[in-house]
């Protein structure tokens, strides 16, 4: 399923758009083969009988349902769980029928913190944990090459801050350079009397 391009603002760039790694979906699969083995299996050792046909259909049934349950299902969750990082947040989403996303501005992101067990470095993923304002978490498991997405992530942050403090100077109504400059002083009454009066 592909990820909606409507929920992203008319501004907004996808800098990555990732799902879980690849990993995720090796047990779904062989469970599936292994399924389809044991159908086949019975289906060929069983006795051409009412009794034999029985046991393919038993067999066939659990089969079926371990392959859809365990294998089929899994597939979809994986297809259907989306890890979007735009310049301006990370959107979370998954659900294969009923659908929950989860936005995190940049802003809000003050830590972020990668780990790695021995199968993950194996196959280059890893866990990445993300800290927002507010006590709030979000776990992204199984993404895919985490160590470069953890330095993007950062670059990320560092660029959406930047591009905050230029349009906080941008809309700050004093100007350094007017009020740098010196007042200038009326000269006195007399004085200015004086000036008048050589003047003519």
């Amino acid at each position: 399923m592909p990820f909606p391009d409507d929920v992203l603002t008319a501004e907004e760039d996808v800098v990555l758009h990732l799902h879980p790694h690849a990993k995720t979906a090796v047990r779904p699969i062989l469970v599936l083969l292994v399924a389809l083995a044991v159908t086949i299996v019975a289906w060929v050792m069983l006795p051409v009988n009412s009794g034999g046909r029985i046991g393919v259909l038993v067999v066939g049934g659990v089969s079926g349902y371990f392959a859809l349950t365990r294998g089929v299902w899994p597939l979809l969750v994986w297809r259907c769980t989306h890890y979007v990082f735009t310049d301006e947040r990370i959107l979370l989403q998954d659900g294969v029928i009923a659908r929950e996303r989860r936005d995190l501005p940049l802003a809000r992101v003050n830590d972020h913190a990668m780990t790695q067990s021995v199968l993950d470095r194996l196959f280059g993923c890893g866990t990445l944990k993300i800290d927002s304002i507010g006590d709030q978490a979000a776990v992204l498991t199984s993404v895919p090459h985490v160590q470069y997405v953890q330095t993007t992530l950062y670059e990320l942050i560092e660029a959406d801050r930047d591009r905050q403090i230029e349009e906080e100077d941008e809309d700050d109504p004093d100007d350094p350079d007017e009020s740098d400059a010196e007042p200038e002083i009326p000269a006195p009454r007399g004085l200015s009397r004086i000036l008048r009066r050589d003047r003519g």
